[in-house]
């Protein structure tokens, strides 16, 4: 089975990261949705509740499963037999960050990353951003996916 791997903390799920998940749905017999745990990392919304409204999205794609999980990526894509890290790319900023990721996980595991560039309308959205948008009141719906 051709498993993909799409991994953040997804602090909040983004229309961006939407657009990822199902450009790379064609691509994969199954794809997994980790959401990242990382407890040295303020989040807007605890793992469960993440979790849960990823879940939500996407409760009529049999393809898909969303999972937390709070050790190394590599560990995580070894357990749940993934063949391809799923990485989305807004930038070249983003791409470096990502390739030397991506680099490391390949010596350590032998696990290759894919890289599926942002749609150019997205490319600006990020949670960060979007949660700097919150803090300050602003609505953010219009960058969360309907449904989350």
């Amino acid at each position: 089975m051709n498993k993909g791997l799409f991994v953040g903390s997804f602090d909040p799920f983004t229309i961006g990261h939407d657009s990822i998940v199902r450009r790379a749905l064609p691509l994969f017999d199954h794809i997994i949705i980790g959401v990242g745990v990382n407890e040295r990392k303020k989040c807007m919304l605890d793992a469960e509740e993440r979790v849960n409204r990823i879940k939500r999205l996407y409760a009529d794609e049999p393809k898909i499963e969303v999972r937390a999980y709070s050790d190394l990526t590599i560990d995580f894509a070894r357990r749940e037999q993934a063949t391809y890290i799923i990485k989305g790319v807004r930038s070249v900023k983003d791409f470096e960050y990502e390739r030397e990721q991506a680099d490391v996980n390949r010596l350590l595991s032998g696990v290759e990353t894919i890289f599926l560039y942002a749609e150019p309308q997205l490319s600006s959205i990020s949670s960060t951003m979007v949660r700097e948008l919150q803090h300050f009141g602003r609505d953010i719906s219009e960058f969360l996916p309907k449904g989350y």
